[in-house]
């Protein structure tokens, strides 16, 4: 409730900035600017929750209110820079993202034959609606048009997609379930609040083919009777936000959204975007619900279900970037023909967010079945000279994978047999030099914050694991273990919302996996280093 000075410089502190130098560009910070939080006249620096550029760590943000306001994302960057933007402020223009590299170079697959989500990133110009229909945009609405709703719901059923976002629902029975609701309006909410650390596909998807996802939206629209969509968008992307917004008006402009929408007499949709405001929670389907209406952003209890009571009380669809992305490619080739990629219950391909220790990180799409070894050779491996410790697998609240461990298939049913998850696409990658036991205070630190304190499992377990953690790190005392063991369990099963019921998946996983803290890692530190 205190007002903040103008200017506020966020450096990233979050996993893969941490593996990337983030602690030395805090500390240049708090030499040079005061302690974290303190204010020094008209400015002010805080200690970051992961930005979402991962692939370019380490990280900051600048932010400057006024009566326009300005943000500049600096990613890589060093003391240098990041000591310059907090004097100067974040640079202005019409394009205040034109100093970012260009979104191809955080696909390094880009221009290569046999991609599909990512076919147009760094091939088509993202901000020229004719170039995107030279490259096949709108085919898939037009299909969609002419077989109507429910004919597109039978396609995206057949094709067997499933949520990205890391549940894993089938898409097709949400859409059928909101679809035959009697109750109207509907609503259709597309989640782009990536907030899990490490996560940062969906950014690219918007930067590098934004029509698409307003293609996508307007097709998920018309198939669940919905004339109004909510894009809810992280607020640390301002990149994105100039993409979509250009590409929403462009469509609106030649036809493509508003009234009869592509000279189809009654169906009318408008797509409104909403920005979050750095709460990772609001990532929840029902806390966005919150969030958009104006409240606070809490999850609700279910049920009832978004797809019976969801935003503003009626039916609702909730889907994210990546997933909304297939669409397209689901009624362009059928559903038949989509279903015949991946796997027989994975089906398509996959977007991963690599990370870390690798030599090309970046987003990289693979079919699903594609093995984890396979995945880190197309990034290149770990530098000459290091070795793989292990990987974190679905992100803060996904789990770790051993060194020798990488033949796991990447399905969803593959990585649920092995105990582990793909969550949302998180592969961060560490070699022999990371300090897991920081890595793992960090993601306990995460959940504390990011807790929005509706449930006390989650509200209280989150700080009792937290504590529990540093004492472990400490004194390796099994009691501890014990104790983290059974708070972890009590957030799993009786917090409201995924966040309390995940906030222990990575520690257990490496207590369990790496037998990290537990004398069996051949670790010689306290801090876990080897």
């Amino acid at each position: 409730l205190t007002p903040r000075p103008r200017r506020v410089l966020h450096v990233c502190t979050d996993l893969a900035c941490k593996t990337a130098g983030a602690d030395r560009l805090a500390a240049a910070a708090e030499r040079e600017l005061g302690a974290a939080g303190q204010e020094a006249g008209d400015l002010q620096w805080l200690r970051s929750p992961c930005l979402g550029v991962c692939e370019r760590a380490p990280a900051a943000l600048v932010f400057e209110a006024g009566e326009v306001a300005a943000e500049q994302v600096l990613a890589p960057t060093d003391a240098d820079e990041l000591l310059a933007a907090a004097r100067t402020g974040p640079s202005v223009g019409p394009d205040p993202t034109a100093h970012e590299p260009p979104v191809a170079a955080s696909v390094p697959q880009a221009g290569e034959a046999g991609l599909r989500l990512l076919r147009r990133v760094g091939t088509v110009d993202p901000g020229s609606l004719d170039a995107y229909r030279a490259a096949g945009g709108y085919t898939a609405l037009r299909r969609a048009l002419t077989i109507g709703p429910s004919g597109v719901i039978r396609e995206v059923t057949d094709s067997g997609l499933t949520g990205r976002g890391g549940a894993a629902f089938p898409t097709g029975r949400k859409w059928a379930a909101t679809a035959g609701q009697p109750e109207t309006p509907h609503y259709l909410v597309c989640n782009a609040d990536e907030s899990e650390p490490g996560t940062f596909k969906d950014r690219v998807l918007l930067e590098g083919d934004p029509f698409a996802v307003v293609e996508a939206m307007t097709i998920a629209g018309f198939a669940v009777g919905a004339r109004r969509g909510y894009l809810y968008l992280r607020g640390e992307y301002p990149r994105a936000l100039h993409r979509i917004r250009h590409a929403i008006a462009e469509a609106r402009h030649r036809g493509f959204l508003g009234h009869d929408v592509m000279g189809h007499p009654g169906f009318h949709f408008e797509i409104e975007i909403r920005r979050g405001a750095g709460a990772y929670i609001c990532g929840e389907e029902t806390a966005i619900f919150n969030s958009i209406e104006g409240f606070r952003g809490e999850p609700r209890s279910k049920p009832p279900f978004p797809v019976e009571k969801g935003l503003f009380g009626k039916p609702t669809a909730v889907n994210n970037i990546e997933t909304l992305a297939n669409i397209p490619l689901v009624l362009e080739e059928g559903g038949a023909a989509y279903a015949g990629i991946g796997t027989e219950r994975s089906t398509g391909s996959k977007l991963f967010c690599l990370s870390g220790a690798v030599r090309r990180p970046g987003v990289y799409e693979v079919p699903f079945g594609t093995t984890l070894g396979e995945l880190l050779d197309l990034a290149g491996g770990v530098a000459e000279g290091r070795s793989l410790r292990a990987v974190l697998l679905g992100g803060a609240a996904g789990g770790f994978v051993r060194a020798d461990e990488l033949d796991l298939p990447l399905t969803l049913e593959d990585a649920r047999a092995a105990g582990t998850t793909l969550g949302s696409g998180v592969v961060l990658a560490l070699d022999d030099r990371a300090d897991l036991a920081d890595l793992l205070l960090r993601i306990a630190a995460f959940f504390r914050d990011e807790s929005c304190g509706q449930c006390v499992p989650c509200r209280i377990g989150t700080v009792r694991q937290e504590e529990a953690l540093h004492r472990l790190v400490r004194s390796r005392d099994p009691a501890d273990t014990s104790l983290l063991r059974e708070v972890g369990q009590v957030m799993r099963d009786s917090s409201i919302c995924g966040l309390g019921q995940t906030a222990w998946n990575a520690i257990e996983s490496a207590l369990d996996r790496l037998g990290l803290l537990t004398g069996t890692d051949g670790t010689t530190s306290p801090g876990g280093t080897p």
